[in-house]
């Protein structure tokens, strides 16, 4: 059988026709159809042929293609029942001789934890109102994932890279920045898409880290949540329901060296880190 290469316009349409699917806005499933925007992710994900790439919400296998022809092996986690039954299919149709280097999972990337093999890279269109969540649930499943880039809403891609004191620095932001350093590498118009979304995305590069220090992750993701739960409040504020009251916030955080009157948009995650340090073995 040809290799018949990547999915075109027409193609995706006629295997949305031949699924009855209509595009589901509340699963944010908009496919790429532009064959080139493909391999410029491909490309900037930097996928190398001996990689074990994750990808989440493969759809139609656009860019399951994609990164099978760099001679990598893929793991397609898809929700949809149909789509993941098609998807094997259609990359044995097209790109018979990869086949054997793909692993199609059918479930819920929020609740996967157990892969085979294990992944090195994540590299995936994600859909905008669960992207934050899987990202953060993947980097903190598999210790074996290195690098990654992510294709999500450009609103959402600066909030992910924002650096403390930015207008969108937030709670995504000083999570991601615990587990790895992060840049937007790119942006992607609405028009290599299908249906068409009414916002460009943004593609966000990431390599994991150590943590900023040897703390407790879900204590420090606490604090990170109570900190911007009341956005513009001073932390002595913010934290004092956390830590029983706005004296003892006041006692950690001027031990760990930090500014009672500060505001969690200025805290960096070693920041944070230290705050969770400083607590008393009680609180903590």
């Amino acid at each position: 059988m040809a290799d018949l290469g990547l999915l075109d316009p027409r193609t995706i349409r006629a295997l949305a026709a031949e699924l009855d699917l209509r595009p589901s806005k509340q699963r944010g499933q908009n496919f790429v159809i532009d064959p080139n925007t493909v391999r410029r992710i491909v490309a900037l994900a930097g996928v190398q042929p001996d990689d074990v790439v994750l990808e989440v919400g493969p759809g139609l296998g656009s860019l399951t293609l994609g990164l099978l022809e760099t001679g990598a092996r893929v793991i397609a986690v898809e929700i949809e029942d149909s789509l993941a039954t098609r998807l094997a299919r259609t990359v044995s149709e097209r790109m018979p001789e990869a086949a054997e280097r793909l692993t199609v999972v059918n479930g819920d990337a929020l609740r996967v934890t157990d892969l085979d093999p294990m992944p090195t890279r994540v590299v995936a269109n994600l859909p905008y109102n669960v992207s934050v969540p899987v990202i953060l649930h993947l980097l903190a499943t598999f210790d074996s994932i290195t690098t990654g880039l992510v294709m999500v809403q450009l609103e959402v891609a600066d909030r992910l890279v924002a650096p403390p004191g930015s207008k969108v620095y937030g709670t995504p932001s000083a999570k991601l920045a615990w587990y790895a350093s992060s840049a937007r590498v790119g942006t992607v118009p609405p028009t290599v898409f299908w249906p068409v979304p009414n916002v460009d995305s943004g593609l966000v590069s990431f390599t994991r880290r150590e943590p900023p220090a040897d703390v407790d992750r879900q204590r420090t993701f606490e604090v990170i949540d109570a900190a911007f739960g009341q956005r513009r409040k001073m932390l002595r504020s913010a934290l004092s329901g956390l830590f029983g009251s706005s004296a003892a916030a006041v006692e950690v955080l001027e031990a760990a060296g930090v500014d009672p009157q500060a505001r969690g948009e200025t805290l960096s995650v070693a920041q944070f880190a230290a705050i969770v340090d400083h607590l008393p073995e009680v609180t903590a």
